[in-house]
């Protein structure tokens, strides 16, 4: 039984190709194994007790430029890392319910780059924030960040610049319009620069902005996960009229018909689609 829950969790992660499951799962083992190597050290009592610290040290981004030709590294890392098991989990949770309804539009090679592209700005945000603005300037030396939380905020900004008035139903709150969502947890940040997480605001914030630009430009016909396509080391001749009907057999759709409804969803929300055009869309994001 056991057997069989590794292989099903290792399947998932590593072999699906589902990037919701590759993340989530990439982050979880990261922190279990964060927590478990540094047991060890804390039972000892030596000065490397608290392991943690030492991994936010060498796998967080330091705001310090002159610490980057060395840890140039850390602006990928830290995308993985987490300070408890409370920040991993909000994490997770709002990665897989907006990861989700972002597969359901978009494809996983964009996903993919939403979320690297997101934390890596998040990451040049609060290196130029701390640079820039004298209130951190007594701080600059040791400050470090760490979270997936860049990364998961350009996921769900993308998702809600995509889908605006697609709702999902909150605890308490009761159906929420995604677009609201977003501002509300843009506007978090914004008071959160005045918090001891001055760090962590700023670069939610860069996420957000990566985000934000990623599908406006995919909505004026620039994709720019497109950098992860692999190319072919073959040079094939294709009748493109013959595969583009046979593309739209095995859919039952066309490229045309997706970008008209996409127009009708970045003019009028996802909301106004037909129940015809929801299938549409939905059989296209399976191909």
């Amino acid at each position: 039984m056991n057997k069989n829950l590794f292989q099903d969790l290792k399947y998932k992660v590593f072999q699906s190709g589902n990037p919701l499951f590759f993340y989530i799962g990439i982050n979880v083992l990261l922190f279990l194994v964060v927590a478990l190597v540094g047991l060890p050290f804390f039972l000892s009592g030596t000065e490397f007790k608290d392991f943690s610290l030492l991994v936010r040290e060498y796998a967080g981004v330091p705001a310090a430029i002159d610490k980057l030709p060395t840890r140039f590294y850390t602006v990928i890392t830290y995308q993985f890392f987490h300070e408890g098991v409370m920040h991993l989990l909000f994490n997770m949770l709002w990665l897989f319910w907006m990861g989700k309804i972002f597969l359901d539009f978009l494809k996983p090679r964009q996903f993919h780059f939403v979320y690297l592209a997101g934390g890596v700005a998040g990451a040049l945000i609060y290196i130029l924030a701390y640079n820039v603005f004298p209130v951190f300037s007594g701080s600059i030396a040791g400050a470090t960040v760490i979270g997936s939380s860049a990364s998961v905020t350009a996921i769900i900004v993308a998702t809600a610049t995509l889908v605006p008035d697609y709702s999902i139903r909150l605890l308490f709150l009761g159906d929420v319009k995604l677009k609201y969502l977003a501002i509300g947890y843009v506007a978090l940040d914004l008071i959160g620069i005045a918090s001891a997480n001055a760090g962590g605001s700023f670069s939610h914030l860069g996420g957000a902005v990566m985000g934000f630009a990623y599908i406006k430009l995919l909505q004026n016909g620039k994709d720019w996960s497109s950098l992860f396509k692999r190319k072919s080391k073959l040079k094939v001749v294709r009748n493109e009229h013959a595969k583009s009907s046979a593309n739209s057999r095995s859919t039952g759709v066309n490229q045309q018909e997706i970008d008209a409804i996409l127009d009708k969803i970045s003019k009028s929300g996802y909301d106004q689609l037909s129940r015809a055009e929801k299938e549409t869309l939905f059989k296209a994001s399976k191909h």
